[in-house]
């Protein structure tokens, strides 16, 4: 399997155990996910960044897989746009929106599934097989079909029909299970008689670490906004914002965004790392709840509830991990109501060039909460992650607005 200079291979989130590139799945010690581990004296910080590759590509220095050998579309490189509107009504200094619905499949998981299905056509491995809410499905479908090897998307039934006809679209296998998200998950092993390669978070060490990307491309993105430690650096460290909002769902994302961040640090680039606030649906938030609580381990939501399909994970498989996250960023959890999100997408694509999902509008959501408490500043400069495409799901927007008599 090809890699780059400064990938060391696997190492255990839990026990430190490490491992070779070859293996895949959860630690065989203790059961706890892998993750990529990398020599971070093997980057040069001055070329980090470059235009050497395509979209998330052109931070290979620190992605396992060379360009050369990559399975991508391009993912990555999203923008990032400024929302005056929205931060006059926060009462900010800078408001942006980084908008992941612009991904090749129309969601920040494109950036992971690259990698991990990458890793699994360099040894060979099919089918391919996970279970989804409905983008990684898409995105999973996609990524496999570009390699010929065979995948199934296993799905619950209140799934998005756009995602249900484009997994079949880019030629994948669709499962529809009845129920929510954790009876599609426990039917992978159910219905799949053959031994598989699994495309699941947390279960592939990859899916995460390609969420990462998105914090790389904040370096810089917001300079001449905002007065915090980092607008004022005086080692040539460039700006980051002084605070991101993203929802939080399988605990990827937000896994993701923090360890991009403490790599930014960590090689120099950056002073410090923002404040990370991560969101979730009041009927659904496991994540939340636990941070609130000071828990060290996420509980299984009983009896999950929220019209934003996407962050309906009653048990992510990344929770523990993403506690771990807010921590170390000193962040912070919160919830909001899906009435609130579903308000905020709709006035967002209404007034900005942004199509918003109802994922998003959990984000967005929670920067007004955020302002509102005052966590965020009038001389913050602030980042929102729209995680996928509004288009996604316009049933949903539409049956808000009518819902309003409109």
């Amino acid at each position: 399997m090809q890699t780059t200079d400064a990938f060391d291979g696997l190492s255990c989130t839990d026990c430190g155990e490490p491992f070779g590139v070859d293996e895949h799945g959860r630690c065989p010690d203790c059961g706890a996910p892998l993750s990529p581990t990398y020599d971070l004296d093997a980057v040069d910080p001055a070329a980090f960044g470059d235009r050497s590759g395509p979209g998330q590509y052109r931070f290979g220095a620190l992605l396992p897989f060379p360009v050369d050998a990559a399975i991508t579309a391009g993912e990555g490189d999203t923008p990032l746009v400024r929302t005056d509107r929205l931060a006059e009504e926060l009462g900010v200094a800078a408001a942006f929106v980084k908008d992941e619905g612009r991904n090749p499949t129309g969601t920040f998981v494109d950036r992971g599934m690259s990698l991990a299905v990458t890793a699994a056509a360099e040894r060979g491995r099919e089918p391919l097989a996970l279970a989804a809410a409905g983008n990684a499905g898409q995105s999973a479908a996609a990524y496999a079909g570009r390699t010929d090897l065979r995948s199934y998307a296993f799905v619950p039934s209140r799934t998005a029909f756009s995602n249900k006809a484009m997994v079949n679209v880019h030629g994948g296998e669709m499962r529809v299970v009845g129920g929510r998200y954790g009876d599609a998950a426990a039917a992978v092993d159910e219905q799949l008689a053959a031994e598989y390669h699994s495309l699941q978070e947390f279960t592939t060490p990859y899916r995460h670490d390609g969420a990462k990307t998105l914090a790389y491309e904040l370096l810089g993105a917001v300079d001449g906004y905002g007065t915090g430690d980092d607008a004022d650096s005086a080692d040539g460290a460039a700006p980051l914002p002084d605070a991101v909002v993203l929802p939080a769902s399988t605990g990827e994302l937000v896994v993701g965004v923090v360890r991009g961040l403490r790599d930014l640090v960590a090689l120099g680039l950056a002073d410090e790392l923002p404040d990370v606030y991560a969101v979730q649906a009041a009927g659904c938030a496991p994540i939340a709840t636990a941070h609130r609580s000071d828990a060290d381990r996420v509980e299984p939501w009983n009896g999950p509830d929220t019209i934003v399909g996407e962050l309906e994970i009653e048990s992510p498989a990344g929770g523990d991990l993403a506690l771990a996250a807010l921590d170390e960023a000193d962040g912070d959890a919160l919830t909001v109501e899906d009435d609130d999100a579903l308000e905020s997408a709709v006035t967002v694509a209404q007034s900005e060039v942004i199509e918003v999902g109802g994922a998003g509008g959990v984000a967005l959501a929670g920067a007004w909460h955020l302002a509102g408490t005052g966590d965020l500043g009038r001389d913050d400069a602030v980042v929102i992650v729209n995680p996928d495409a509004g288009v996604k799901t316009p049933d949903v927007l539409r049956s808000h607005l009518m819902g309003k008599g409109i």
